[in-house]
């Protein structure tokens, strides 16, 4: 909970705050659109909401949108789900991201970074060429718009040059990291039916080669609507018979054409963690996209052309798409392929140091490893470029918020964010011109109507409550792919709020504006009729140096009592010993309450997470409720089949 007035960890100077982008867009849309002039951002924020289609309206003339042809209103239908934004307007996603090459043509549109942390440069009129040339290509196969067009590769700039020539000729890029195994693949492949596949024959990580050339080859035979495999010889191999070389699609010198279509035309798919079932198909459009990531990077991120962004990410995560997508503010983008801790933890502030990163994003858990590890990034690191640390995939505890203050830079500004795989953005994270309080995100978005709600839908503040949006954003799904009548859609967002989305996260919105995000509220602890955020007791439970990783779970009994293990994956060297399991409950006491002392803590050979790296709870509870592997969880989904194993003996033997 927010405590009445605690001191910000950082607070950004005058001069970086009239540098910033959002300040000179604010003074803009006051004078053109009618924004508040002053209050700053709570006030420009306030607006957004207030004023949806006039903010939108200039964040497209701000970044100078090409509407080919243009729209008849902002926000035809306000329906969620259901909202049509810029009806009638026509433009193209891949235009806007390579339109710095018309005169930024020899500077690096790419750096690709791989686990030797050599950088390597690819300029703006070479990122141009090749996707001319692939774009090309691609409508000499016949590919159409709304054809659908997979990659099978890790962060190269392959990748990037792929997914930028599919959305230049209209048709919708997906993507699957080389790491996912073929069944998980197909689990989201089969649903969208390529056209195309672009894949590699192995990938590099922890300094070993991955041979994937029998993966790809079932992909070939279990994908029927594949008319070209596309080969990419990362590892040097041959091209398999009847496979495209990629050197020969890339070799012209074309310049590209941008399919003009329609606004809410499909951009890419992207795909839910499906740990209990088959991933959603989560399909978003190239105008939603378009305009809710210039206003994320170009204003929330304040990145600009001579800007370097590099976030630790793979091709299976959205925060890939999102990477790219730095390049509509002519940013330079860096693409790292490799371990996140090769040859050691401190890997990527190596990457950050050599690629000169002014914004280096990772996740919560690399920062807290980093911690543990007795990392020292400002002592070991040239990081005097690094003007941003941001992170997401899960809350960044307290503890990580100071270790970046105390061993990057007490001027840093840290961006803690919060979004989805389901909007491809942020819900709420980083402001540049607003304060940093510990363990807390600078503030919830602009055009982004984010609210906590109590169970019985009112809004409540400093207590927590249900994450839920009140109005539509661009970047929200047009649909789901294969949801013909729109009803897998509707109950994985609206079913709890009819027309609000519920995204299914548990936060704070403090009274001075700030967010704390507890955690997923599908896998809230419930004892006593207090509810509880998992991630409250990670926090408290990880900063042992005896625990490597934490897993809690709360079940009802069937007697109607409440069992609340905690699971915990030991440090090597550590034992669960009587004196280190006195501290776990004594340190979840006096940091959060009684009530969150968990009732046994067990310890397991390792904690299991979705193929992104997040833990899962749910199909744990599942499993120890009794239900059968093969019911509790989708196997494609999860990074260590085998420990799941512990979880269903445990069960066994309870029962």
């Amino acid at each position: 909970m927010s405590t009445a007035n605690p001191q910000p960890l950082w607070q950004p100077d005058p001069e970086r705050i009239a540098e910033a982008r959002i300040t000179t867009f604010q003074s803009w849309a006051a004078a053109h659109h009618g924004a508040p002039a002053d209050g700053g951002y709570a006030a420009l924020h306030r607006w957004s909401v207030d004023h949806l289609d006039t903010f939108w309206k200039a964040v497209t003339d701000f970044f100078d949108v090409r509407f080919s042809t243009p729209y008849t209103e902002v926000l035809g239908d306000r329906a969620m789900p259901g909202a049509r934004w810029f009806p009638g307007a026509t433009l193209n996603y891949a235009e806007h991201a390579l339109r710095a090459a018309a005169d930024r043509a020899d500077r690096p549109a790419l750096v690709h970074v791989d686990e030797t942390h050599e950088p390597r440069p690819v300029t703006w009129a070479e990122l141009r060429r090749q996707v001319g040339s692939l774009a090309a290509e691609l409508r000499a196969l016949g590919v159409r718009p709304g054809d659908r067009v997979s990659g099978y590769l890790p962060n190269i700039p392959q990748a990037v040059v792929a997914l930028l020539a599919t959305a230049a000729v209209g048709a919708v890029w997906t993507s699957c990291a080389p790491d996912f195994g073929a069944r998980s693949v197909l689990d989201r492949f089969q649903q969208v039916e390529p056209v195309v596949l672009f894949t590699v024959d192995g990938y590099r990580y922890g300094g070993k080669e991955h041979d994937r050339r029998e993966t790809v080859a079932e992909l070939r035979r279990e994908l029927p609507t594949l008319r070209a495999v596309v080969h990419i010889p990362l590892l040097g191999t041959e091209a398999p018979d009847g496979t495209l070389e990629w050197s020969a699609l890339t070799a012209g010198d074309t310049e590209p054409v941008f399919e003009q279509v329609p606004f809410d035309h499909p951009l890419w798919v992207l795909y839910s963690s499906g740990t209990t079932g088959l991933p959603k198909a989560i399909v978003q459009s190239q105008g939603g996209i378009l305009v809710e990531h210039l206003k994320q990077l170009g204003l929330h991120c304040d990145l600009g052309p001579e800007d370097r962004f590099f976030w630790y990410t793979s091709t299976g995560w959205m925060m890939w798409n999102f990477l790219v997508s730095g390049l509509l503010t002519g940013t330079t983008i860096v693409l790292y392929d490799g371990s996140p801790g090769y040859p050691d933890t401190g890997a990527q502030w190596t990457v950050a140091e050599r690629t000169g990163a002014t914004l280096y994003g990772t996740s919560a858990a690399y920062v807290m490893a980093c911690r543990k590890a007795g990392v020292h990034p400002a002592r070991d690191h040239d990081l005097s470029r690094v003007k941003c640390v941001a992170t997401t995939g899960s809350p960044l505890p307290p503890d990580g918020f100071r270790w970046l203050h105390d061993e990057v830079r007490d001027d840093l500004w840290i961006a803690s964010v919060s979004g989805g795989t389901d909007v491809c953005s942020c819900f709420a994270g980083a402001v540049p011109t607003l304060p940093v309080y510990t363990g807390e995100l600078q503030a919830p978005g602009l055009g982004t109507d984010l609210q906590a709600w109590d169970p019985s839908g009112h809004p409540v503040v400093d207590e927590v409550g249900e994450l839920v949006v009140t109005q539509p954003m661009p970047s929200m799904p047009v649909r789901f792919w294969n949801d013909p009548d729109g009803s897998r859609y509707h109950d994985s967002y609206f079913d709890t709020y009819p027309g609000v989305w519920r995204h299914g996260d548990w936060i704070t919105l403090t009274s001075r504006g700030t967010v704390i995000i507890h955690g997923r509220s599908d896998s809230t602890l419930n004892r006593q009729g207090v509810r509880m955020g998992s991630a409250d007791i990670y926090e408290v439970v990880e900063r042992l140096p005896e625990i490597k990783e934490s897993l809690v779970i709360g079940i009802e009994q069937p007697d109607g009592g409440y069992w609340m293990p905690l699971f915990v994956h030991l440090a090597p060297g550590a034992a669960l010993d009587d004196a280190l399991l006195d501290r776990i409950k004594r340190a979840i006491r006096e940091h959060l309450s009684p009530r969150h002392v968990p009732d046994e803590i067990i310890e397991v050979p390792g904690v299991p997470h979705t193929l992104t790296g997040k833990r899962i709870e749910v199909p744990v509870k599942r499993l120890l409720q009794g239900t059968p592997l093969e019911k509790a969880v989708n196997p494609g989904s999860i990074d260590d089949l085998t420990l799941l194993a512990f979880y269903e003996e445990l069960a066994r033997k309870r029962a």
